[in-house]
Formats: C-alpha cells, sequence, structure tokens
C-alpha cells in the first residue's frame, strides 16, 4: 500500500503521534518562542522536501518508518507550540495532471496487538494481506484494454505512467473483463527471488520501483523485473468473496495472499507468518479490512474506517540528540558517541550510539538536539545509519584534537587533555587483556585517581595496605583485598606486562625473554624477525620512547620478570 496522500497525513498525524511508541516523548521541548518557531520551520520544510522527491521526482530520500516517525515528531510540536503551529504545503506539481476515477484512500496505522483487538472488536467480515511495498498505481480498462495508468500522486491526480506501464509485462495489455469500464488500484513492486522480510527488510525495492517509473522510458528488462499486486477492485463486487474470484478469473494472483480472520489473534498470525515467509515482494506490514466497504463515487484520498494498517517492527528509529562525547581509547583512537533521547527499536531500549570515527562525525556535524537515524546491527547492536535533519542550534563542542593522542601520548592522568586516554590505559591494563586484576575495574581506578594515589601508569605499585585502608571509599576489608590483587602484577610473565602496558602488534615475531633484546632491535631487526613495515617502526618507537622507559625502570624496581 502506498504512502498517504498530502491531504491524509493531515489528519492522520495526531493518531501517529500516539501511535508511534519510538516518539514517547512525555513533555514538551524546554525552548524559547523563537527556537520553537525555528525547528517547526525546519521540519516542516524538511518534510516538504521528502514529499516532493517522492510524489513529483519518484524518489525516495527517507525510509518510510522514519518519515512517519518525523510526521508525528512534526504534530507533537505543533500541540506543545500551537501557535508556531506549521504544516508542509501540498504539492501541486506532485499530483499530476490526470483524475484518479476512484480516490487512493491510503491507511491509518494500528501500533501493536491491543490497538488491532480494539479495531476489530464486535466486527466481522474482516480480510488481511500482505502491504507490499511498491509505488502505487491505478490502471484503467476500456472494453477489456488498458487505456491509462495513473501514479497515485496525492491521491486525487497523478501522472501519466500509461507508457511505462505498457512496457511492464505483469501489467495485462488487455483482459477479458467485458464491455465498460474496469479500474483496479494496485501495487508495482520489484520483484524479489526468496525474499524473507524478518531477514532482509524493504531491501531498497520500493525505491527502485519509483526511481524507474520517474524515467520518460522503461526497458524491456527492468519491465520485467516489476510485479503488480491488486490490493482493490473499487467497482467491482460488494462482497469480498466474489471480488477475489472475478480477480483470478482476470489473471491476477494477489487473491492468493488475501486471507479471512475471525479475530487478532488470526491476524497475528498472518501478520508473523508474512513477516518470516518467503514472498516474491518486499512487505513492510499487513493491511487488515472489511470486505464490504461504501460504493467508489464515496471513496476520498483520506485514510477510510474500513481498512488499516499493521507494520512489522521499524528497522529504523528517529532519535533526537542529547549529547555528544567523546571517548578517547588507549592507543589515542577517538570515538564520538551520542547520547540519545532513548527510543526502543524490536523491543530494546536505546539510549546511546557509537558514530564510528572522528571523521565521520566531522562529515555529518552532530550537535545536541539534532535528530539521526539509529538501528539494530544485527538485531544486537544499535547502529548509527546517518543525520536525519539538524536543529536550528548549532552549539559548540569540546572536540579533541586527534593530533594530541596517539598510541604512545598519555602516560600521566595530568597531562593536558589526557584525562580520558589514561582512564583507557588503565582499564586496559587491569583488565583481562592485560594483567587481569581480580576485582579492580575502571570504578576502582577512578577512586584512587581522586584519592591522589595515582597519576602515573604505575603510581599503584608502590601503594601500602595501610593508605588503602585509610580511604573511606574501600574501608579496611576492601582495602586488603585490592591490595593482594595488586600484589599479583608483580608476578606475571613478561609477555602479558608487554601487553598490558600496550605492546604495538608484532605480527608473527617471536618476542624475546627480556626488555633489553628487544629495545635493541632497530625497524630492519623488527622486519627480519617477521614484523611488517609498518609494525617494525611502531615497535621500535614504543621501546624508545622516554616515557615507556621510566614505566621499565619502575618495574625493574617493583622486581617484576624481564624488566
Amino acid at each position: 500500500m502506498p504512502r498517504r496522500p498530502l491531504r491524509a497525513r493531515a489528519a492522520a498525524v495526531l493518531a501517529l503521534a500516539l501511535l508511534l511508541p519510538t516518539l514517547a516523548h512525555a513533555d514538551c521541548p524546554d525552548w524559547s518562542e523563537s527556537r520553537a518557531a525555528r525547528e517547526v520551520q525546519i521540519l516542516a520544510a524538511r518534510i516538504e522536501g521528502w514529499d516532493t522527491a517522492y510524489h513529483r521526482d519518484g524518489q525516495s530520500p527517507i525510509d518510510d518508518s522514519l518519515y512517519d516517525q518525523a510526521r508525528a515528531r512534526l504534530a507533537q510540536w505543533n500541540q506543545c507550540f500551537p501557535a508556531l503551529a506549521c504544516e508542509p504545503q501540498a504539492l501541486a506539481a506532485a499530483a499530476g495532471p490526470l483524475a484518479h476515477p476512484v480516490a487512493h484512500t491510503g491507511l491509518a496505522k494500528l501500533d501493536d496487538t491491543a490497538a488491532v483487538e480494539a479495531w476489530v472488536a464486535g466486527q466481522s467480515d474482516l480480510w488481511v494481506q500482505p502491504k507490499v511495498d511498491g509505488v502505487a498505481v491505478s490502471l484503467v480498462y476500456e472494453d477489456g484494454r488498458l487505456v491509462r495508468a495513473i501514479s497515485r500522486g496525492d491521491g486525487r491526480h497523478g501522472q501519466d505512467w500509461t507508457a511505462n506501464a505498457r512496457r511492464i509485462a505483469a501489467i495485462p495489455a488487455r483482459l477479458d473483463s467485458g464491455p465498460g469500464r474496469l479500474v483496479l488500484q494496485g501495487e508495482l513492486y520489484w520483484r524479489l527471488d526468496r525474499h524473507v522480510q524478518a531477514e532482509h527488510g524493504g531491501a531498497g525495492a520500493r525505491a527502485r520501483v519509483a526511481g524507474l517509473l520517474a524515467r520518460q522510458a522503461l526497458s524491456e528488462a527492468d519491465g520485467q523485473r516489476i510485479g503488480l499486486f491488486v490490493w482493490e477492485w473499487p467497482e467491482g463486487p460488494a462482497a469480498m468473496t466474489e471480488r477475489l474470484a472475478g480477480l483470478r478469473r482476470l489473471g491476477f494472483d494477489s487473491p492468493d495472499y488475501t486471507q479471512e480472520v475471525t479475530h487478532a489473534d488470526d491476524i497475528a498470525r498472518w501478520r508473523e507468518h508474512w513477516y518470516r515467509q518467503e514472498l516474491p515482494f518486499a512487505s513492510d506490514g499487513i493491511v487488515i479490512r472489511h470486505g464490504q466497504r461504501p460504493p467508489a463515487t464515496r471513496w476520498r484520498a483520506e485514510p477510510p474506517y474500513w481498512a488499516v494498517a499493521w507494520k512489522y517492527p521499524a528497522e529504523q528509529a528517529l532519535a533526537e540528540v542529547r549529547q555528544v562525547e567523546f571517548r578517547i581509547g588507549r592507543s589515542g583512537r577517538i570515538t564520538p558517541l551520542l547520547h540519545l533521547e532513548p527510543v526502543e527499536l524490536d523491543g530494546r531500549r536505546i539510549a546511546r550510539v557509537s558514530v564510528g570515527s572522528l571523521r565521520r562525525w566531522r562529515a555529518l556535524d552532530i550537535r545536541p538536539g539534532d535528530q539521526v537515524a539509529v538501528r539494530l546491527a544485527g538485531q544486537t547492536i544499535p547502529h548509527l545509519d546517518g543525520m536525519v535533519w539538524q536543529g536550528s542550534e548549532r552549539p559548540p563542542l569540546p572536540v579533541p584534537d586527534p593530533a594530541r593522542h596517539h598510541s604512545l601520548s598519555c602516560w600521566r592522568a595530568s597531562e593536558a587533555d589526557c584525562a580520558g586516554q589514561f582512564q583507557a590505559r588503565l582499564a586496559w591494563l587491569g583488565g583481562r587483556q592485560g594483567l587481569a586484576l581480580e576485582g579492580v575495574g575502571p570504578a576502582t581506578w577512578r577512586s584512587l585517581q581522586e584519592a591522589g594515589l595515582v597519576d602515573d601508569l604505575l603510581d599503584w605499585l608502590a601503594l601500602e595496605q595501610d593508605r588503602l585502608a585509610a580511604l573511606p571509599v574501600f574501608g579496611p576489608a576492601r582495602a586488603a583485598k585490592l591490595w593482594r590483587s595488586l600484589q599479583t602484577a608483580r608476578q606475571r610473565p613478561f609477555h602479558t606486562w608487554l601487553r598490558a602496558l600496550g605492546l604495538p602488534p608484532a605480527g608473527r615475531t617471536q618476542l624475546a625473554e627480556d626488555w633489553a633484546t628487544l629495545a635493541a632491535r632497530a625497524a630492519a631487526d623488527w622486519q627480519a624477525a617477521g614484523a611488517s613495515a609498518k609494525q617494525a617502526r611502531q615497535l621500535q618507537a614504543f621501546f624508545s620512547h622516554p616515557q615507556v622507559g621510566e614505566l621499565r625502570r619502575q618495574l625493574q624496581a617493583a622486581g617484576v620478570a624481564g624488566f
């Protein structure tokens, strides 16, 4: 089924705001009047741009679920700031010159099983079918001959697609429908091989069809890849069973995907079945409808009372950025992390997402107040898909200088701009990748730092048990356990200590059992031992660095073997 027409969206937008759990913001934004006006206008203009691209140009610059969420966000803001409310302008150019013989109604959306149960309560003559993810079209036959194909447009008027429709094998040039006019409404979709929606998602299929039909001429090969799903015969028989039988006689396969149901459990089973069943098309949910509906002359370009959509779990969620944090790893890598207004995807609450790299953050220029798209990678890990739109304010951010952070920087906490990288060094040193010190984690290291006991990476080696016991944060028993754990570090093997200190990758190199031998190697010696040219330079730089040399002297004094 198609995206709702422009006029219908305004009528349904309040329902969207209530139905979409990903936008469950209980409170209105704490904005000044001037900022609220800017934010509302920016979003309204962005939606209008998406509408233009979709309806006029046949392009899909944004996923449908994100579009709906953005619409709901605008509805929420319009309710919060009624004096500043703004709606995207209707697109006359998008509508097209041809009037539909019967209006395309669009669909309102239900959010969950409870909403479905409420909608079907006390109803009979109910049917379900997949909500095929394609582009909508009206097909007009006169005396059995195809005379017109009209794009959906605004639901009342559309573009003339007749020439391209004649190149689509799935659209019959002639039907054995007898004399007079026959109007069909359906979805043109990209044929997919053994497509499972739960695994493959939309696969960009709808955008591909929309782009092809926006062209002046469709190739024969592309015409063979486009299918037709007839989901309505507006002027057909009143009873659904008779309409389905008639569509079968005309050669259409959509009746095979239209099933009668009696209650919400039946509907939920079919929805799950089609979500995980191999189908020849992408689908983003199901359509629930009454078999009986009003005469076609009464249809309007707005969501009707006799049909609704129950969409599949959203692949993406629209999230507002609360804060941008720049985390620095022990090797100096800077990773921007977005703290989000929490959203839900597939039952998971997402409040943070990594940008991946400082370079990507700079390209996107994400700031607090921006709206981003997130998805679950592998159903578990939040992934940033990109920017959806920027907020009106661009607050300055304390962006770390990458030139100040590298694999040999920040061996002391007191060095300028080194707090984050130094903490990452400590966490690595004491963690399972390093010395595996029992009961010693990031919180322990922070407590020692706050007490002024750790500034250098190895200051803790000299700590006495009574000094730890004097700290209120530990107490005698915990201090004794921590002290014993720290002492075990002295017995760790030489190679374990090298890894804990952050030795660069050595490739196939066989490491010696003592520091002096390794420190004496030149870059050529490292390469001869099996390291790559890059690894050899990094290894030589590590062993010759003065602060690393100071760490070695501390380990010698502590009696650690190999140093």
